[in-house]
């Protein structure tokens, strides 16, 4: 079979569970071709130590992409700059790391790949290295020179993206503008409808404030900020209610009222979104001009090379990007 998609899959921390896990799903067949991007001298060493017998292929980029039979990994190379110990972080290999999403940022913009699909990077260890580096989402939107993008987690069962991402929570208010919400729902809106194929797709809000803010007497933000982005985009026809108190609206006779559910805050939404379904999880960043999703969990440095690191979340990850670019207009 030659018409299908190739995507991306950057193995993440060389110490972390992400080589291995990239090893694992390589025995799950899909319809596509998966381009690990890593260090093969790395994917041959974690293959070796969990007693995997695998067969190594570089891609060809001047062939059309071809699903692997299973057992079988396409690679595209990019050289550790220290031998990667199992469970132990290094920060020379920091640049090692961003390289790997280079090379599938630039293959998504130069339309090699019809998506990217990250494991989990350890954003402490790039910032021991001296990189200023806040996560996936926001590496990739500067490199595609995208002003604006939202962070969406989702289960088979439940979407939420979030308004803010990795700040403190004393900046969140001040983060939270008219202008800076106008963006998230309007990102949020089309990638429903051009990615996910809901034509009319139903958008529940958060309030910022306890009990939305208790008609101003806990926080004027939903007064000010919030309620008047709503009506603006009701006003255009738009399925979108609230903003509604969080802790009433994360319950299931709420939750069936709506396609995608929009926090305020990362540690609003993403704990109720990981207790309902960790391990089946999938990061997805809206607004970039290709397909990226990733997994829900981090490095796991504990379970490198014990054999037990899941690959529910990658999974996942690798079925979502198939499908939405499956369904992307």
């Amino acid at each position: 079979m030659s018409d299908c998609s190739r995507i991306a899959l950057t193995a993440g921390e060389p110490a972390g569970i992400g080589p291995e896990l990239c090893l694992q799903i390589a025995h799950h067949q899909y319809p596509c071709e998966l381009v690990v991007i890593a260090d093969p001298v790395l994917l041959q060493q974690r293959a070796d130590s969990l007693g995997m017998s695998l067969i190594f292929e570089q891609v060809d980029f001047t062939q059309a992409a071809t699903i692997p039979p299973e057992g079988v990994i396409r690679y595209l190379p990019v050289d550790l700059v220290v031998e990667s110990q199992p469970g132990i972080l290094d920060c020379r290999n920091a640049e090692y790391v961003l390289n790997t999403l280079q090379l599938a940022l630039d293959g998504c913009l130069a339309g090699q790949f019809s998506a990217m699909v990250t494991a989990p990077v350890h954003k402490g260890i790039i910032n021991d290295a001296d990189i200023a580096f806040t996560g996936h989402t926001e590496f990739l939107a500067e490199g595609a020179s995208i002003e604006k993008v939202v962070m969406m987690l989702a289960t088979p069962s439940l979407r939420v993206a979030l308004a803010t991402t990795h700040l403190p929570l004393k900046e969140v208010s001040s983060a939270i503008t008219q202008a800076s919400l106008t963006q998230v729902i309007d990102i949020l809106i089309q990638s429903m409808k051009s990615q996910f194929g809901l034509s009319k797709p139903r958008i529940g809000v958060c309030g910022l404030n306890p009990h939305a803010g208790e008609d101003g007497h806990l926080g004027r933000e939903e007064i000010d900020v919030i309620n008047p982005i709503i009506e603006q985009f009701k006003r255009q026809g738009e399925m979108i209610s609230g903003p509604w108190p969080a802790d009433t609206l994360f319950v299931e006779n709420k939750l069936q009222n709506f396609d995608v559910i929009l926090a305020m805050y990362h540690d609003q939404g993403l704990p109720v979104l990981k207790h309902q379904g960790f391990g089946k999880a999938v990061n997805i960043t809206l607004g970039l001009p290709f397909i990226r999703t990733s997994v829900d969990h981090g490095t796991a440095l504990d379970l490198v090379g014990t054999g037990q690191a899941q690959t529910g979340s990658l999974h996942a990850a690798v079925e979502m990007a198939i499908e939405m670019a499956t369904k992307q207009k």
